[in-house]
This record gives C-alpha cells, sequence and structure tokens, in this order.
C-alpha cells in the first residue's frame, strides 16, 4: 500500500496549482493514497491476451476507400483557406 505524507501532497498540489488549505492537506494525502493503491491492485490484474479496445462496445469506424483520385479541384479546396495566393495556402511567416 502506498501512503502519501503531507508534504507530498502539499507539493502536488502546487504541481497542479491548486490551492489546498493546511487543514485539508492529510483529507488529499488520504485520497491520493487511496488512488496510488487502486492502481496498484490494477497492476495485478493479469491482461494477457486481453486486445486492447477503445470503446466497450464494438465498433468500426466508417472508412472510404483508399484509392488514388484525380484531384483538379484547387478552386474548390482554397476556397475554405483564409488566406490563398496564386493557388496556394498563404500562411504568416513564423520565423525571421
Amino acid at each position: 500500500m502506498s501512503v502519501i505524507d503531507l508534504e507530498t501532497a502539499r507539493r502536488v498540489a502546487k504541481l497542479a496549482r491548486i490551492r489546498v488549505p493546511e487543514e485539508n492537506l492529510p483529507a488529499l494525502a488520504d485520497e491520493l493514497s487511496q488512488i496510488l493503491t487502486f492502481m496498484e491492485q490494477l497492476n495485478e490484474v493479469d491482461v494477457e491476451g486481453v486486445e486492447p479496445m477503445t470503446s466497450v462496445t464494438p465498433m468500426r469506424l466508417k472508412r472510404r476507400a483508399d484509392v488514388v483520385t484525380e484531384g483538379g479541384m484547387p478552386a474548390r479546396i482554397l476556397s475554405n483557406a483564409p488566406d490563398a495566393r496564386e493557388g496556394f495556402f498563404a500562411v504568416p511567416k513564423v520565423v525571421e
């Protein structure tokens, strides 16, 4: 079981830019200790052979065919550009 002391809880709060009153530090240290203990329990679970998943329900993303197109529509593509010049996207200079 991991135990977080008050100084570590104070440092975590400072790094997270959270103002925690001194009287609330023991409760914060206890909560952080519980989180770490739960993470240690999760590390004990055998996940050998379990496929990683992105959702709890099996889903497939819609995909278009990966085919070469003729293109040839620069005006249509550049119509959404905030600034286009001479058939190209124009971007502000960022390096001197």
